[in-house]
């Protein structure tokens, strides 16, 4: 059975060992992580590669930002930007 989660961060970097010892604990194999409050070029890819996930995302500094996470090695990379946004 796939387990599929979220989880409102509120800040991936300030969370980061909380995000990373959930991982570790609970071994969903998707999460769907909300108000991430970082920008792309800040996002933690390689702590979420080192603990078994891939993701891809979409951050804004200080202000919003999504990803999905996949356990395994996904993507790790940035998605398009959605149409009309820049």
């Amino acid at each position: 059975m796939t387990r599929i989660a979220t989880f409102n961060l509120n800040g991936v970097n300030g969370r980061l060992p909380v995000l990373l010892k959930w991982l570790g604990e609970t071994k969903y194999h998707v999460i769907c992580l909300q108000e991430l409050k970082t920008s792309d070029d800040k996002f933690p890819i390689q702590a979420i590669r080192d603990a078994g996930y891939g993701a891809i995302w979409h951050g804004q500094k200080s202000y919003n930002g999504v990803a999905i996470l996949t356990r395994g090695r996904g993507s790790g990379r940035t998605p398009p930007r959605l149409a009309g946004r820049s």
